[in-house]
């Protein structure tokens, strides 16, 4: 009665079912941060404000909520189908853990598989010397997660650097022209930051780049 009182699922006890599951909670904030659409948008929104020269305006928080929102709802499709296949039999007691774990994680490899370029598969294939598997479905989780990050990144990092161009330019005109009037005692960057945040405004810029930012993930 003791063990049958203490013991879960597979043999698992009550409290080592519990440490497991606070592992779990502690690693869900790298692994939100790591490999969901969260990490391209805070690196474009990032070099969004860089651009505009307004320091910590929107501040972290808010771009780090923005970025949540944003990804729980880009990832929302994969979650409920990585439920349905592998939580939700492991509630019905129809399929083992192990099972429900590769179905519940299909969804996931799908979603990496689709953004992880293939040089950096190569690159992690090669670091942890795994020999290709016969189709990107084999790639293990441990190979996509690394790789995904550092496709994301340099996604990140081109859009950022589109984004910059217009920005840089205006700084570049407004830094010309008052020097060529001999205004110094104004920082350059003062003067030209009121017309970024206009030019910014005026063509609804928080729309377009969320809405770039969205459809770059279909």
């Amino acid at each position: 009665m003791l063990d049958g009182g203490l013991k879960g699922g597979e043999g698992l006890t009550v409290p080592l079912q519990i440490l497991l599951m606070m592992t779990a909670l502690t690693a869900l904030p790298a692994l939100i941060v790591s490999i969901t659409p969260f990490l391209r948008i805070t690196v474009v929104l990032h070099f969004l404000r860089q651009a505009l020269g307004t320091q910590t305006t929107p501040s972290n928080q808010v771009v780090v909520g923005l970025a949540l929102f944003l990804s729980l709802l880009l990832m929302r499709p994969v979650l409920v189908e990585a439920y349905e296949a592998g939580w939700l039999p492991l509630e019905q007691g129809r399929v083992t853990r192990t099972e429900a774990w590769e179905n519940g994680s299909k969804p996931l490899k799908k979603f990496l598989i689709r953004f992880a370029r293939e040089k950096d598969i190569a690159l992690m294939l090669e670091i942890t010397r795994t020999p290709p598997p016969r189709s990107a479905a084999e790639l293990d989780l441990g190979i996509l997660a690394p790789a995904y990050v550092l496709s994301e990144l340099k996604t990140g990092f081109q859009i950022g650097a589109v984004l910059f161009l217009p920005f840089l330019i205006i700084d570049i005109i407004i830094a010309s022209v008052t020097l060529s009037i001999g205004m110094v005692q104004l920082p350059p960057v003062m003067v030209s930051a009121p017309f970024k945040i206009l030019l910014f405004v005026l063509v609804d810029g928080w729309n377009l780049v969320v809405g770039s930012l969205m459809r770059s993930f279909n």
